[in-house]
């Protein structure tokens, strides 16, 4: 590959950041552009999160109601009010019937994402729903259904890695080619802790710590890995054909039922990938850890940081300079990679509400949209099938939908 090829196609080295066209039309507005008006149904730190970042936005947003089912939660959600003038529901079947409201965020547990959704829906509002998108595979399809049935109602998922200029670039350079043939992926989002909320007097531990409990929750696939999981389904257009996993409750006998330590691998048979994703609640060393392996190089990722690191031939191409680029001398790190991009992004939720907002106004479908999070949730029910029976899952015909 010629060193000016390389970095005229990919950008990589420059201080610009390069956005897809989708996320350009969204930051133009006009002086008449329609304000959309939002309630948030979930109030725990997820919703209280995209209520600060929806108030952040006040030519595209205007937050209206707030809804929980836990007064603390209620109480909590007060600090959003900044211009006194938010609602507080505990039905959220009330603020679907408010004609006022445009658009409704979802972030409650996981096990009764389908439910409102579809309740939203067939509402008549549009819908940003945080991932995991449903609680299951058969969910997760019949979501799919009603959503077709709808075609005015936008539904937008919370993978946010879509929307993120470091994310969307790493996409480029792969359909670019600048990887190789990429068969690696090693995934882990660790934690030293026990995940637990403290439980506020009168409420109970599952109203709380809901993570804990399979009948609401997903656990460490659903809450964590699902982003790394959508986007190597995003990046490669692809799913897994096959899931193995194992896991168990290894450290924190407190009385949880979903695991607190899992490993997962994920086979891409189509593509010759295979995929390690793991997490522990034991053991922080690794935090978040992202790579992608091909033959012609390594790309590293944080959340907000990437980093390229050339196989030896790679890198001997990149730093021959053939006196026609005049390109500059490519800055290596101390380990032999190079930044993806110069600047750090926004909050990946500040683009995903970017494109919320632009896909509403224009009536156009989401990156990130209920096809995509079906995949991805098909993909995370079958990781805990496969954690919780030890045993291997397989893709079903079912689960390819257009």
């Amino acid at each position: 590959m010629k060193r000016r090829n390389f970095i005229r196609q990919s950008g990589l080295f420059t201080a610009g950041l390069l956005l897809h066209q989708q996320m350009l039309h969204a930051y133009s507005f006009s002086e008449t552009a329609k304000i959309i008006s939002v309630g948030i149904i979930g109030c725990g730190d997820r919703g209280k999160g995209l209520g600060s970042v929806i108030n952040s936005m006040p030519e595209e947003f205007q937050l209206k109601v707030v809804c929980d089912v836990l007064p603390f939660r209620l109480d909590q959600a007060k600090r959003l009010d900044i211009h006194n003038n938010i609602s507080y529901e505990k039905d959220y079947r009330k603020l679907l019937d408010d004609k006022t409201i445009d658009a409704v965020i979802i972030a409650t547990p996981l096990y009764n994402h389908y439910e409102i959704a579809a309740a939203a829906i067939q509402a008549g509002k549009h819908v940003y729903l945080e991932k995991t998108m449903t609680y299951n595979a058969e969910q997760a399809l019949a979501l799919v259904k009603l959503a077709q049935q709808h075609p005015n109602q936008i539904l937008q998922v919370g993978h946010q890695y879509r929307y993120t200029p470091l994310y969307f670039k790493v996409k480029q350079m792969i359909d670019n080619g600048y990887l190789g043939k990429v068969t690696q992926i090693d995934c882990r989002w660790d934690r030293n802790a026990n995940w637990r909320r403290p439980v506020p007097s009168g409420y109970t531990d599952k109203q709380v710590n809901w993570r804990m409990y399979k009948e609401y929750s997903g656990g460490l696939p659903a809450e964590l890995l699902s982003h790394q999981v959508d986007f190597i389904n995003w990046a490669f257009d692809t799913h897994p054909d096959e899931i193995y996993g194992t896991g168990g409750i290894d450290y924190y006998k407190d009385g949880r039922e979903t695991f607190d330590n899992i490993q997962t691998i994920l086979r891409y048979k189509k593509e010759g990938m295979i995929g390690n994703f793991g997490a522990t609640c034991a053991n922080e060393k690794d935090g978040y850890l992202f790579k992608l392996k091909g033959t012609k190089g390594t790309i590293e990722l944080l959340m907000d940081e990437g980093l390229f690191f050339p196989e030896k031939q790679t890198r001997k191409e990149l730093e021959t300079v053939d006196g026609v680029t005049g390109a500059s001398k490519i800055e290596w790190n101390k380990d032999g990679g190079t930044p993806i991009l110069k600047e750090k992004s926004k909050d990946g939720s500040w683009y995903a509400l970017q494109e919320f907002y632009k896909t509403i106004t224009t009536n156009s479908k989401p990156v990130s949209n209920v096809i995509t999070g079906a995949r991805t949730a098909c993909c995370v029910h079958m990781m805990n099938k496969a954690i919780y029976k030890d045993d291997i899952e397989k893709w079903k015909p079912e689960y390819n939908l257009i």
